[in-house]
């Protein structure tokens, strides 16, 4: 059966998959990244999955993977296949693409941004199926976004399109720092971080979190609602910057945050609403993916590495693993 090895890797685990033609995971399975270990390891643990994926497609589908295809977080440079930065993995200027290649014997690999690998399946086969525009923004521990046109993600001059969560909502002398180096970014108050955080205050139980939080304003508790309308107001106020520029006609609203159903999506509806003044109201929908976004749109970029490649010679050939570069010390 033809298929491809999708790799999203996070900072605690990998998740892995091979996938079908029609999009079916075939097989799933999940690594810890053991980022503790250092850069080294954790690249070594990549490919080390992605061979064992090779193997048992062979073994189990009778064919071996046609390509691969791998998210990863930081900056990404898609042309050179470079994991050039990320902070939470230790990493810079990793080729991970070539090394994937050459673990796997000479097949197409793709690398890709893990949000805007996210974002490119729920454009094509999840919630944006259909839409010619639109924006996905997970709500995690911080906030990013994917610019979807025509069935593509955009990823700017520089790799860096999307980066909503830096987009400034909150000035003054209680703006809170963020660690891009600014102050009252989108993700230090709208974040399911974020929300935890403020919650966790609000509560006075260190150990509140956002779903907390989520399930006491059901609940009817003030002091949620106040928590929650402030996030929400936040949102509301970098997502209509977004809007403003971009005039999707999907927004795609992921992450743990979305996990909160109706109690975010109605308030974030009329927040969004009150500020559009004359511009068109998107329609604003829970991402339909999950936790497998990322796998399945590595699994896309992988079928598209296919498609694109220049038939060229493959070689069972293992090589050793060189060390990533040692990242470098940046200021927050």
């Amino acid at each position: 059966m033809k298929h491809v090895i999708a790799l999203d890797v996070g900072g605690t685990a990998i998740k892995a998959a091979l996938i079908g033609a029609d999009h079916s995971l075939l097989h799933e399975t999940r690594r810890p990244t053991d980022r503790h270990r250092g850069p080294g390891a954790v690249v070594e643990g990549i490919l080390a999955l992605a061979e064992e994926l090779h193997a048992h497609g062979l073994r189990t589908l009778g064919a071996p993977a046609a390509a691969a295809g791998a998210a990863v977080p930081g900056i990404v440079d898609t042309a050179t296949g470079t994991a050039v930065y990320a902070a939470n993995l230790g990493w810079k200027d990793v080729p991970l693409r070539d090394l994937l290649r050459e673990r796997l014997g000479g097949i197409p690999v793709a690398l890709g941004h893990d949000v805007r690998t996210g974002g490119l399946a729920e454009g094509r086969i999840g919630a944006g199926r259909g839409a010619g525009r639109f924006l996905f923004v997970p709500l995690g521990t911080g906030i990013a976004g994917a610019i979807g046109i025509d069935g593509r993600i955009e990823a700017g001059a520089h790799g860096a399109a999307g980066e909503i969560g830096h987009v400034a909502v909150r000035t003054g002398a209680d703006a809170v720092a963020c660690g891009c180096g600014g102050r009252g970014c989108l993700e230090t108050l709208a974040s399911a971080a974020a929300v935890s955080r403020a919650w966790a205050r609000a509560s006075g139980d260190p150990g509140a979190d956002a779903a907390a939080c989520a399930a006491a304003v059901a609940a009817g508790d003030p002091r949620a609602r106040a928590v929650w309308q402030e996030a929400v107001d936040a949102l509301a106020d970098g997502l209509i910057v977004a809007l403003s520029l971009l005039d999707p006609g999907t927004l795609i609203i992921g992450g743990g945050l979305a996990e909160a159903g109706e109690t975010l999506f109605a308030p974030l509806r009329e927040a969004v609403r009150e500020r559009l003044a004359f511009r068109t109201m998107p329609r604003i929908v829970p991402a339909a993916l999950g936790d497998r976004a990322g796998c399945l749109g590595a699994g896309l970029m992988a079928w598209d590495a296919l498609e694109t490649a220049v038939p060229g010679p493959r070689t069972p050939h293992h090589p050793s693993t060189p060390n990533p570069t040692t990242p470098t010390e940046v200021s927050a």
